[in-house]
């Protein structure tokens, strides 16, 4: 998975998940996978800075099948590496 990021002057945070054809054939797949992720996105929107669009793009079909909790340790690794998260320490 990879994210891209920047900064919008609409005064609020927008997000969005791809998932390529390549990824999962059906239709079913590929929405499961993108409302998992949406759902762990909407659980930690507190963390995520605000004004920002953000653009998840999936390339594995494994998060099909893996437990939440990784896949909410993928996407905080994910945007913290990316370093768009502050702190709250």
């Amino acid at each position: 998975m990879s994210l891209v990021f920047c900064e919008n002057s609409r005064g609020f945070t927008r997000m969005a998940v791809v998932v390529s054809k390549k990824v999962n054939k059906t239709a079913v797949g590929r929405n499961r996978i993108r409302r998992r992720v949406y759902e762990v996105l909407r659980k930690n929107l507190d963390s995520i800075p605000k004004k920002t669009d953000y653009v998840f793009v999936v390339f594995s079909p494994d998060l099909l099948k893996m437990p939440v909790s990784k896949l909410e340790n993928l996407l905080g690794e994910l945007v913290a590496e990316a370093k768009v998260c502050y702190n709250k320490k």
